[in-house]
């Protein structure tokens, strides 16, 4: 299976390259970049440390998805939704574990989704989704008698908060108990906030050093509390989850998918 990575030169991009050709069955296609970036016209192996694949880095996300069975995409919201534009195109699979999308960017992908299979995910951990399948399951269980806070920690120059994964651990939550997650959530206390409402998703956000990322879901009654968590170490993770992400959206028809429907969650 040929496997392209948009956005290949940043620090994902190099870890999702070198796991895709680590991964028996897949061969890297190559990868694409900014039309400014100084790795344009580079070879993807050499760039790696390892043997020359006879591909050049190229600015055309277009030509790359041509080359390709299924692209990766860990950029910007913007970039990312030129790439869905091109697998609906091209009918190619896209694996999108872009953060920052607003609700806006989410309904364009939806609409690609109709062309060809995507799989977008806040997080590609196994243990991640494993995570947002017990939380959904705790809070259905629970119930509003539990109030709920969702903690989570990353490395300095993460640029958007709550993370994507918060995000989608509270929508978990919220799926759980029925609701709306953004006719519930708190995302900030500051000041005088008074009682907590019943029913509240509340948020924290940490950051700080080189963390990867730590999440925390917290459910607190009178006289329990129960947590779940997961840390990640490195990010090698999210990669091993994207790669297997692509492999099982290329037997799929058309439509938008999850790491749940990936792992049978």
């Amino acid at each position: 299976m040929k496997i392209g990575i948009v956005g290949c030169g940043g620090r994902m991009g190099r870890m999702l390259m070198d796991e895709v050709m680590e991964t028996e069955g897949c061969a890297l296609a190559g990868g694409s970049e900014r039309p400014d970036s100084d790795l344009i016209g580079r070879d993807p192996g050499e760039l790696l440390g390892r043997r020359p694949l006879g591909v050049a880095i190229t600015a055309d996300a277009g030509a790359l998805f041509a080359a390709s069975d299924a692209v990766i995409d860990f950029t910007t919201p913007a970039a990312t939704l030129a790439h869905a534009d091109l697998a609906a195109r091209s009918g190619k699979v896209l694996v999108i574990g872009t953060t920052g999308l607003s609700k806006d960017d989410e309904a364009a992908i939806s609409a690609a989704a109709c062309r060809a299979p995507v799989v977008m995910a806040p997080n590609f951990s196994v243990g991640v989704n494993l995570l947002l399948a017990l939380t959904e399951r705790a809070a259905a269980i629970l119930g509003d008698d539990y109030d709920i806070d969702i903690v989570e920690m990353h490395h300095r120059h993460k640029v958007d908060a709550p993370s994507g994964t918060a995000l989608g651990l509270g929508r978990a939550a919220a799926s759980g108990r029925a609701v709306a997650l953004d006719q519930v959530w708190r995302k900030s206390r500051d000041g005088h906030t008074g009682a907590r409402p019943r029913g509240e998703i509340g948020f924290a956000t940490l950051r700080g050093g080189d963390v990867v990322g730590d999440h925390s879901v917290i459910f607190a009654a009178e006289g329990e509390r129960v947590e779940l968590t997961h840390k990640a170490s490195s990010r090698v993770v999210f990669a091993k989850g994207a790669v297997r992400a692509a492999r099982w959206a290329a037997t799929q028809p058309p439509g938008l998918y999850t790491m749940r429907d990936v792992l049978g969650l």
